[in-house]
């Protein structure tokens, strides 16, 4: 077993379709900034080693965090690079965890940073690189463009997404009003949260449902913005951590989980091209989050959730496939409040990807605005003590999952 590991501090930029404002490197600094601020007791100079991560074809710059190195304190010190995609920032942070529980000497704090400026460059460009690279090699390997072309007939996210949706709804005989519901809440959350993007204080059902279809049964105004921002976490020691905060929260679980080629796969194999709403990786990414935190009944035992979903359904869905509510239920305990800012059990108050999606630092993002609302330190912080937390974090086609389990304990069980 590694150390115990503690997260002291997160910070933010502000969120926006286009930060032009800014420079990349700058856009970073603001997040780190805004996290430091919350430890006056931690300067640059003690951190010991840096991990970061964003989608760099999205931009058109390669390799940002060499040219960015001073804007990140980092001059001289261990950096590593992360990306893996829609879970770049949840890998982000998981890496972060490990770089700290591996014990390696001299390395004890840690600052993560995940960030997307998509403003500068062009998203569907970025896509099409990675797409064009795993063609030509698939094409050598024997696959023909016949077949290939049947692993890119599932229409790119908003496709997936739809998909999803279907099938979700048709389980659990629920309507688009269902899926406004949810996006209506996460608005009116972000509105509370200072660095979110998409505030909608006012909105309501019927504006939602009367915006036109992208892809039935998704509107357009149900479907996240493209984001510019950044977030930093700042990991350390359990035996630091105590000196750093009044409130430190301790990593107790972590999962990272790929599970099968899903319905981009390899000629359309894996079992979301029977049920796109399963989620196998989502709960064996909870399985392994929650055996390691010691916490076995999660609807009792977490008491506020991040959950990562660009659309409405996916949230219906990973609430269920996380174990906090049974298989179909999602809806009805949106409907009653019960996953509101004053719920039983609050989702996403800080409007979730949903309202911002700075694609890199989204799953980060959700990790650690879970950890601010245990220090009581969160934008839209809810009025419930916060003992345990999750963030999640979701990527691919359907497939590519991370999870992390917090509490303001060390492996702190249900009692």
């Amino acid at each position: 077993m590694g150390r115990q590991v503690a997260i002291v501090s997160a910070g933010y930029s502000e969120h926006a379709s286009k930060r032009s404002d800014v420079s990349m490197p700058e856009l970073v600094n603001e997040a780190i900034e805004d996290c430091l601020a919350k430890v006056p007791s931690v300067e640059l100079k003690d951190i010991d080693a840096f991990v970061n991560g964003n989608m760099p074809a999205f931009e058109g710059s390669n390799i940002p965090e060499l040219w960015m190195t001073d804007w990140m304190g980092a001059r001289n010190k261990p950096l590593m690079r992360v990306t893996t995609g829609g879970t770049t920032g949840g890998s982000v942070a998981i890496s972060g965890y490990y770089t700290v529980t591996a014990g390696i000497p001299g390395i004890d704090t840690v600052l993560a940073i995940a960030f997307e400026q998509q403003s500068q460059g062009d998203t569907s460009v970025g896509l099409a690189s990675v797409a064009y690279g795993e063609i030509s090699i698939l094409n050598s390997l024997g696959i023909s463009y016949d077949q290939l072309n049947r692993l890119l007939s599932a229409g790119a996210a908003i496709g997936v997404a739809a998909y999803q949706a279907t099938t979700y709804m048709s389980k659990a005989n629920i309507t688009e009003e269902d899926l406004a519901r949810v996006v209506v809440q996460n608005r009116r959350n972000a509105a509370k949260t200072w660095w979110a993007h998409l505030k909608m204080p006012d909105l309501t059902i019927a504006d939602v449902l009367d915006t036109p279809y992208v892809q039935y049964p998704l509107r357009y105004g149900m479907v996240c913005p493209a984001s510019d921002g950044a977030v930093a976490m700042l990991f350390t020691t359990e035996e630091k951590a105590k000196d750093m905060c009044d409130i430190p929260v301790y990593v107790n679980g972590v999962a990272s989980v790929a599970n099968e080629t899903a319905v981009l796969g390899y000629d359309g194999s894996g079992s979301a091209q029977l049920d796109p709403s399963e989620q196998l990786g989502a709960m064996k990414s909870a399985d392994l989050a929650y055996s390691q935190a010691g916490i076995s009944f999660p609807r009792k035992e977490i008491d506020y959730a991040e959950v990562y979903a660009p659309f409405p359904n996916q949230e219906l869905m990973w609430v269920e496939k996380l174990g906090l509510f049974e298989e179909t239920t999602a809806p009805e305990m949106y409907e009653t409040g019960v996953t509101a800012h004053k719920g039983e059990l609050p989702v996403n108050c800080s409007g979730g990807v949903n309202s911002t999606n700075a694609i890199a630092a989204s799953a980060m993002e959700r990790p650690s605005e879970a950890a601010l609302q245990i220090m009581g330190k969160a934008s839209n912080q809810v009025p419930k003590t916060v003992h345990t937390s999750i963030g999640s974090g979701w990527g691919g086609s359907l497939n590519l999952i991370t999870l992390m389990a917090m509490s303001d304990e060390p492996k702190r069980k249900w009692k």
